[in-house]
């Protein structure tokens, strides 16, 4: 590692010797070690620092990231590493998880600019999930009113890279010139993608969505309006005011589809579809990978989200 790491006593405090044994340093091999809390934040420090960098994400494949916590070996994994990339408030045990530790850190939530909650559609007064999903979602995030999902948005996430590329070369100022090169062509990829949303979604005949839990505000910018089944948090349970206004909206504007996700239990999205009438489908918060996924990655997943909004709202 490049850090000589001075946070033996604290990870002891917070694990344990036998789980500090579990996560003591290896030689030291060149690399330089990342923590990263969630998928997009793995993608991120995957394509700044290549194969210049050795990559542990606290979440794993198939996990949803609102509900982690930590193992004490992923704590001392944490404590151990030369940067950790995390967003504050979205998972309580990573934050204090990072509050121990002596690493570097890029908080994305600072970097990429939240923004507050967008219950959009006809009427945003009507759009909150009730009191329930609200307090669900509120004990799983700490951010307040502001939207936590930012990666929805191409060119926030550009930000986080432009950030994990600053540290990493403050980190390893020998190797600056190819973390800020990777981060310039992942920027200029997904500015290129925030172009391909922007020209996908000009023309549609319908512009609201519903989908299963409240992970997509951020394409607002693209004139969408969405409609959450759920709250913040996946495991949030809508009222049946939310539903009877779901059946409401769906039919008013002819709403062809209801979307779900892989992360989340299906049932809510599928009911919904079966009693009106309207088909499910895939939209990905891609908040982490799955079996089904595996080979995907952030841009990839992206485009499938395009490409099934397109056909649900009829683009054209």
């Amino acid at each position: 590692m490049f850090r000589i790491v001075a946070v033996v006593a604290a990870t002891l405090a917070l694990t344990g010797c036998a789980a500090f044994s579990e996560t003591a340093p290896t030689p030291d091999d060149g690399h330089i070690d990342v923590v990263t809390a969630f998928y997009p934040l793995q993608f991120v420090a995957e394509r700044v620092g290549g194969d210049l960098v050795r990559i542990s994400d606290l979440t794993r494949p198939g996990q949803e990231p609102h509900d982690l916590e930590l193992s004490p070996k992923q704590t001392g994994e944490a404590a151990l590493a030369d940067l950790v990339v995390y967003e504050k408030g979205l998972q309580a045990s990573v934050d204090a998880a990072v509050k121990q530790s002596a690493a570097r850190k890029v908080d994305a939530a600072a970097v990429a600019g939240l923004e507050p909650m967008s219950h959009a559609g006809h009427d945003d007064t009507a759009h909150h999930s009730g009191e329930t999903a609200d307090e669900e979602a509120g004990q799983a995030h700490d951010h307040g009113d502001l939207d936590p999902h930012f990666w929805q948005d191409p060119l926030k996430l550009a930000k986080v890279a432009d950030a994990v590329a600053a540290q990493l070369s403050t980190i390893d100022p020998a190797h600056a010139s190819t973390y800020r090169s990777n981060a310039a062509a992942l920027d200029a990829e997904l500015t290129a993608l925030d172009h391909e949303y922007a020209a996908g979604l000009a023309h549609c005949e319908r512009d609201t969505i519903v989908v299963s839990h409240d992970a997509f505000g951020y394409l607002a910018r693209y004139g969408l309006y969405v409609e959450p089944i759920a709250g913040l948090s996946p495991g949030a349970e809508p009222t049946p005011a939310d539903l009877g206004r779901l059946h409401d909206l769906i039919e008013s504007d002819g709403i062809t589809t209801v979307f779900g996700e892989r992360l989340a239990p299906a049932e809510l999205s599928r009911t919904l579809a079966t009693d009106m009438g309207v088909r499910t489908a895939v939209l990905d918060p891609i908040e982490g990978l799955t079996d089904q996924t595996s080979n995907d990655d952030y841009l990839s997943l992206m485009r499938a989200n395009l490409k099934a909004l397109e056909e649900a709202n009829a683009c054209h």
